[in-house]
């Protein structure tokens, strides 16, 4: 198994176990932005959709080397903020009466497709052609991201893995570098400065 692929399946079975605690009252409670908590499970949901869509998806070049670059790419797109949330509330209608089983079947299908799986596989993301290997971090950021959400949403603990937790908070710092915030960044890990309001490294 890939390296990537064991961080990544970590940061799954984070958040179907998280999912699998959410009390069943709450599900069309607040979420984030736009969106109610079944919205916001299924737009994270989606990390595992990708990849079982992606996947089978193989790109003949490859246009982006690593998720650094993925998220540099993607920072400079047009992508309406509409869509996205409409994507997201699509996502969690498809989850069904019993979301956590339905995340728990995603994660089986994705485990067993990626069983095997060569690093070099070219696969076709929304920015071009990544090896998977380069592709699979991103999904990890971002089920570290919305699984903090989903606390925030709801009020439940969470100890996140080490080894998402690591690669998640890496690859954030890398992506700022990329962008050109990377001094922003230190100044504030290393107490010198707060982080400006409302800043971000990703869309």
């Amino acid at each position: 198994m890939l390296p990537e692929t064991a961080v990544y399946l970590d940061a799954a079975r984070m958040f179907a176990g998280l999912a699998r605690r959410i009390d069943p009252e709450a599900w069309r409670g607040p979420g984030l932005g736009g969106w109610d908590l079944r919205a916001l499970v299924g737009h994270t949901s989606r990390s595992l959709v990708t990849v079982l869509t992606y996947i089978e998806q193989p790109a003949e070049t490859e246009a982006i080397a690593s998720a650094r670059d993925y998220y540099a790419l993607i920072a400079g797109l047009d992508i309406d903020p509409t869509d996205i949330l409409e994507r997201g509330r699509q996502a969690g209608e498809q989850l069904g009466p019993d979301p956590a089983s339905a995340i728990d079947e995603l994660i089986e299908q994705v485990t067993a497709r990626l069983d095997g799986v060569d690093e070099n596989m070219l696969i076709t993301t929304i920015g071009g052609g990544m090896r998977i290997a380069a592709y699979l971090p991103t999904r990890t950021f971002e089920l570290a991201v919305h699984c903090l959400d989903i606390v925030a949403a709801t009020g439940l603990e969470l100890e996140m893995p080490e080894s998402v937790l690591a690669d998640a908070t890496g690859l954030a710092v890398s992506v700022a570098v990329a962008l050109g915030k990377g001094q922003t960044v230190l100044t504030a890990l290393t107490g010198r400065r707060d982080l400006p309001p409302g800043f971000s490294v990703t869309i």
